[in-house]
C-alpha cells in the first residue's frame, strides 16, 4: 500500500521536535561563501572579462563555459563521494563536513585570482591569459561543488521531517539572497565611494582593483561563515541502521531507472537557468540597452535580491498551504510578468523609476522557483538520504551544464555590431522560456509516494530523535 508524502507528513508531523534554531543558523550560513562567489561569477564575470579585462564577447563567454563545464563534471563525482562511508581518518570528521572543508578551502585560493588582471602576462594575448584564468577557474568550479553538494545533501540528514526540510532550503536561500545583497551593497560602496568618476561613467579597466576588494572582502566574511557552520553544525551518522538515524537506501541504478528523477531534474535545470541568467544578464540589459551609470550594477541587483530575501521568508508557507505546483505556478507567473514589462518598458521613466519593481519582480519569481525546487528534490530523496548528495550532484549536473551551454551560446550569437536590444530580448525570452518548461515539467510531475515501511521509518526515527533530545 502506497500513500502520498503529503498525506503521510501528517501523520508524523506532531510528534517531530523543532531542530534548534542554533542549528538551523549555522546551518544556513554553511553556504555563504559559496553564495558571494556566485554572486560575482553570475553577476560580474562577463562584465569583468569584457568590459575590465577587454576580452571579446564569445572569449568572456568560453570562461564562463569552462567554469560551468568543470562544475557539472565535478558535482557527480562529489556526489557520490560524498555518499561514501569511508574510513579516510578525515572523514570521521563527518563525511558531508569533510567535503565542505575541503571545498572551502579551494575557493578561498583560487577565486581572488580570477578577478584579478592576469599576474605577469598582463599583456599577453587574450588566449593565452585564458589558458591562465581556467586553472583557477577548474580549481574554484570544483571547490564550490564540493561545498554545494555537501551543503544541500546534509538536509535529509539533519531531519526526515518534509515541512523541516523545506524550513532548512528557506533559511539556506535566505542567506543566499542576503550574501547576494551583501556582494552588491560592498560593490556599490566601492564604485559610488572609491572611483572618482563612478557617478557618471560606466565600468572600465580602471575598475579592476575595485573588483578585487570586493572580492577579498566577500572572502572574508564567507571564511567566519563557515567557520561557524564548522563549529556548530554536527553531522549525524547514518551507519546505524536500527538506531534513531535509520534511513531507507536506494542504489544509483534503482534512482536512474525512477521516471520521476528526470522529471524533477527537468524542474530544477529551468528554474536554475531562469535565475542565472537573468543575474548573468541583468548587468549587461543595464549597460548596453539602458545605458545606466556604473553604480546602477550594483543598485538594481541589489532590489531585485532585497525582492527575493522578503519572498523567501514566506515560502515555506506558501509550499505547505497551497503545495508545490501551485507555488512554482506563482513564482512563473511573477516572472513573466516581469519580461512583459521588460519588453515594453522604454524610456526615462522606465530607467528612473520602473525597473525597480520590474527587478523586484524577477527576485521574487526566482526566489520562489527555486526555493519550491529544491523542495521538491529533496520531496524526491525522501528518506534516502544515502544517495541524497548522488540526487544533488546530479541536479546539478544538469544545471551547470546547461548554464554553461545557455551562456555560450548566446554570447557566441551576439552581433559584431551595434544591437544593444540583444540582452534585453535574452532575459525576455531565455528566461521567460525557461520558466515555461519548468512549469510544464512540475505539471506533469505525479504526487511522491512511500510505502508503509517508508512511513513506519519515518516515524519511528522522529519519535526516537525526540526521546533523545529530551
Amino acid at each position: 500500500m502506497q500513500r502520498s508524502i503529503h498525506s503521510i507528513s501528517s501523520d508524523y508531523t506532531e510528534i517531530v521536535r523543532r531542530l534548534p534554531l542554533r542549528l538551523r543558523f549555522a546551518y544556513g550560513v554553511g553556504h555563504v561563501m559559496n553564495d558571494i562567489c556566485a554572486s560575482m561569477w553570475f553577476t560580474y564575470i562577463l562584465v569583468f572579462f569584457h568590459s575590465v579585462l577587454k576580452f571579446s564577447a564569445a572569449l568572456s563567454g568560453v570562461v564562463m563555459l569552462i567554469g560551468q563545464v568543470a562544475d557539472a563534471l565535478a558535482t557527480p563525482f562529489i556526489g557520490l563521494q560524498c555518499d561514501r562511508n569511508d574510513d579516510f581518518w578525515l572523514c570521521r570528521y563527518g563525511k558531508r563536513k569533510t567535503w565542505h572543508l575541503l571545498g572551502t578551502v579551494g575557493v578561498v585560493f583560487s577565486f581572488p585570482f580570477i578577478f584579478s588582471p592576469c599576474i605577469k602576462c598582463e599583456g599577453s594575448h587574450q588566449w593565452a591569459q585564458l589558458v591562465y584564468y581556467a586553472g583557477f577557474v577548474i580549481i574554484f568550479q570544483f571547490g564550490w561543488a564540493a561545498v554545494q553538494i555537501s551543503h544541500l545533501s546534509l538536509i535529509p540528514d539533519l531531519t526526515p521531517s518534509e515541512h523541516e526540510r523545506t524550513e532548512l532550503t528557506a533559511i539556506r536561500y535566505s542567506f543566499t539572497v542576503c550574501s547576494n545583497v551583501l556582494v552588491y551593497c560592498i560593490t556599490w560602496a566601492v564604485l559610488h565611494i572609491t572611483s572618482d568618476t563612478a557617478s557618471n561613467s560606466q565600468i572600465g579597466p580602471k575598475d579592476a582593483p575595485h573588483f578585487q576588494t570586493v572580492v577579498i572582502i566577500g572572502l572574508a566574511v564567507g571564511a567566519w561563515a563557515s567557520l561557524i557552520f564548522h563549529i556548530y553544525v554536527k553531522e549525524q551518522g547514518t551507519s546505524d541502521t536500527t538506531g534513531p538515524q535509520r534511513r531507507n537506501t536506494r542504489s544509483v541504478g534503482t534512482i536512474l531507472m525512477d521516471i520521476q528523477f528526470y522529471k524533477v531534474a527537468g524542474v530544477y535545470m529551468p528554474t536554475r537557468l531562469f535565475v542565472n541568467l537573468s543575474q548573468v544578464y541583468i548587468p549587461l540589459y543595464l549597460h548596453d540597452y539602458l545605458k545606466m551609470v556604473a553604480t546602477s550594477l550594483a543598485v538594481v541587483p541589489l532590489t531585485m535580491f532585497l525582492s527575493s530575501f522578503i519572498t523567501s521568508l514566506i515560502i515555506e508557507r506558501l509550499n505547505t498551504k497551497l503545495g508545490r505546483k501551485v507555488s512554482y505556478f506563482i513564482g512563473v507567473m511573477l516572472g513573466l510578468t516581469a519580461c512583459v514589462w521588460i519588453r515594453l518598458g522604454n524610456g526615462k521613466m522606465y530607467t528612473t523609476y520602473e525597473i525597480y519593481p520590474v527587478s523586484m519582480l524577477l527576485g521574487a519569481s526566482g526566489s520562489v522557483m527555486l526555493v519550491t525546487s529544491l523542495g521538491i528534490t529533496a520531496d524526491l530523496i525522501g528518506q534516502s538520504s544515502d544517495s541524497g548528495a548522488f540526487v544533488y550532484g546530479a541536479m546539478s549536473f544538469t544545471d551547470k551544464l546547461s548554464n554553461g551551454l545557455a551562456v555560450m551560446a548566446i554570447q557566441s550569437m551576439k552581433c559584431l555590431s551595434d544591437c544593444p536590444a540583444y540582452y534585453r530580448d535574452v532575459i525576455i525570452y531565455a528566461c521567460g522560456g525557461s520558466a515555461v518548461f519548468g512549469l510544464v515539467m512540475v505539471l506533469l510531475m505525479k504526487p511522491f509516494v512511500y510505502d508503509d515501511d517508508d512511513k513506519n521509518s519515518m516515524i519511528s526515527a522522529t519519535t526516537n530523535s525526540k526521546i533523545i533530545d529530551e
